[in-house]
């Protein structure tokens, strides 16, 4: 955490997600709006394998996934739906790599985290991998080499970045609380030991060990206190779901040096506030929790509520555009 806790984030960013299914037009609105903290664009509207499970299921090592009717299952072999989940990260690799020449500074990608992927990926008898704890342990440990290669392959081909790992868990609170369906949809899954879930995180953070690892969710009740145990440098998350249970959480990770993703401006379609409106809650927050003012634009990064894959392109260049400029208003006025 200490090495981290030196790392420079950018003010704004991303979630992932964004419309339509243009590698080179979706590299170019990232790149141009956020350039001192672009990401890797995900397009899941291109179809299966270009879906949040469907790409990280791609990156696996000696596991592989095909589309069912029901989800994405594991099988013994690389199918075409594991090659096409292949062949579409790279096309966006290439763009991205395209519009990231001489590029320096951090750069975000984003894949599914363990307990996310053991909640939606199918053993052969259609139960998720989540039901075996046999089965999420190889799980994770395929991630963290599919991982590794996804990250030396980046830092390959865009040198001068340094590069932020996002873990997508959105459903990680259904995990800790046994919310996770099972097939028949009747019942649901044991709820998974917060010990197991925190040090399968931990080994996984711990892995990523060129960089800081931020984790998101924008599902409500985001374990705060247990991702900063297992290492998050930063957590993402949609600032509107908050309570009042989450604040002392939030406090203690600002003061233990955990950045927070603030996701302000929606990821729904619809009219945006001033750019100062956006982060009012932000600045409120930090005063109700006696934290400096001064601490606000070194611990806060900027970003929509969640991923833009559902709104239209002007939309989503709109919110992006929004963030940056929030940012910069929470930087000037942190009072």
């Amino acid at each position: 955490m200490s090495e981290n806790s030196q790392f420079r984030f950018g003010a704004a960013t991303g979630v992932g997600s964004m419309p339509g299914g243009d590698a080179r037009e979706a590299a170019k609105t990232v790149t141009g709006t956020f350039e001192d903290f672009p990401f890797l664009p995900e397009l899941p509207a291109r179809g299966p394998g270009a879906d949040m499970i469907g790409r990280t299921a791609g990156m696996l090592v000696e596991l592989y996934a095909r589309v069912e009717p029901s989800g994405w299952r594991l099988g013994d072999r690389p199918g075409r739906d594991t090659k096409r989940a292949r062949s579409w990260l790279g096309e966006d690799l290439d763009a991205l790599e395209e519009f990231t020449q001489e590029y320096q500074g951090p750069l975000k990608v984003q894949a599914v985290g363990p307990w996310t992927l053991a909640a939606h990926l199918e053993l052969r008898n259609g139960e998720a991998a989540l039901s075996d704890a046999g089965a999420c342990r190889d799980l994770a440990a395929s991630l963290a080499e599919g991982l590794r290669l996804h990250l030396a392959e980046v830092r390959r081909r865009i040198p001068g970045a340094q590069l932020v790992l996002q873990l997508d868990e959105p459903s990680l609170t259904a995990v800790l609380r046994g919310q996770v369906k099972t097939a028949s949809g009747y019942r649901t899954h044991r709820a998974v030991d917060r010990q197991i879930v925190e040090q399968t995180l931990r080994d996984l953070v711990g892995a990523h060990t060129g960089g800081p690892v931020v984790v998101h969710s924008c599902a409500p009740d985001v374990p705060f206190a247990l991702l900063r145990r297992a290492g998050a440098a930063a957590v993402s998350f949609d600032f509107s779901l908050l309570t009042e249970r989450d604040e002392e959480a939030i406090g203690e990770a600002v003061e233990g040096g955990t950045r927070l993703f603030t996701g302000v401006v929606p990821g729904a379609e619809g009219p945006l506030s001033d750019p100062a409106g956006s982060v009012m809650g932000v600045r409120t927050l930090w005063r109700r929790l006696g934290l400096s003012p001064g601490l606000l634009a070194e611990a806060v990064t900027v970003t929509p509520a969640c991923g833009l894959a559902g709104v239209s392109p002007g939309y989503a260049r709109t919110a992006l555009a929004h963030c940056v400029r929030a940012a910069r208003s929470l930087a000037d006025n942190p009072e």
